[in-house]
């Protein structure tokens, strides 16, 4: 079982919470590659179980490098179905946009026929970091990292 965090990040913002992100991944004992977006294909994501795709916040929407795989990601249509998807962004300020943009990578991932989960209690879409991570920031990454990772163990158990 293998899980991919595939980021864009210009400041180094959304690369901190992918990285914390993987660490909870890793410690539920799943194999775990963190990859910029620029060096992923679309053929290599179908080598995984569960894919996690961050992005910064570009006027309330995941960035164009990330769009620009999903849009390839057409002639492989349906070939990631039931695999477990997850989203993470970072923006530069209170509802400056976050959320809408992990809602725009989760409904390309449902578009795929992916499975993704939410949260209860907080960050419910998938972690959102204003500005640099904070110690709260890293610490729900990881948290996120640890969920999708149970699920994926779930899911590929069956």
């Amino acid at each position: 079982m293998k899980i991919l965090v595939a980021y864009y990040s210009r400041t180094g913002n959304t690369k901190m919470m992918a990285e914390a992100i993987a660490r909870g991944v890793k410690e539920e004992n799943v194999a775990c590659d963190v990859k910029a977006i620029t060096k992923v294909s679309f053929d290599e994501l179908l080598d995984y179980d569960g894919l996690i795709f961050g992005s910064p916040t570009y006027y309330g929407s995941m960035a164009a490098e990330l769009k620009k795989l999903f849009d390839e990601s057409v002639k492989h249509h349906g070939k990631l179905a039931g695999k477990v998807g997850g989203a993470f962004a970072s923006c530069g300020m209170m509802a400056g946009g976050g959320e809408t943009t992990v809602f725009s990578i989760l409904q390309a991932m449902l578009i795929h026929g992916m499975v993704i989960v939410g949260d209860a209690k907080i960050q419910h879409y998938g972690p959102v970091s204003v500005g640099k991570p904070d110690k709260e920031s890293i610490a729900t990454c990881q948290k996120y990292g640890r969920k999708i990772a149970q699920l994926t163990t779930k899911i590929s158990d069956r």
